[in-house]
């Protein structure tokens, strides 16, 4: 491999690890709102888990989805989230 190959990679390769980082933050901001949601759920009598609005959610995912990922590969990314997020 060439240097000017293996140093975009390294170039790349921090590229993801700060967008990693930016995800982790996201995803404990959205923990933060789904844990205020679930404590206000009661007060309206609703039910912790709603399946209609888990498939909102994933429609709406679907249509702001600009690729390269396709929304099956999307959808069950956010499957794996919403658990977690069930489990906190």
């Amino acid at each position: 491999m060439s240097d000017s190959a293996r140093e975009r990679i390294n170039e790349l390769r921090g590229s993801i690890d700060e967008i990693d980082c930016r995800i982790v933050d996201l995803l404990n901001d959205r923990a933060k709102l789904a844990l205020e949601i679930r404590g206000l759920k009661p007060q309206v009598n609703l039910g912790l888990y709603d399946p209609k609005r888990e498939e909102e959610i994933f429609t709406r995912l679907a249509a702001c989805n600009k690729g390269p990922l396709f929304g099956d590969n999307l959808r069950e990314i956010y499957e794996a989230i919403l658990h977690v997020m069930k489990e906190l």
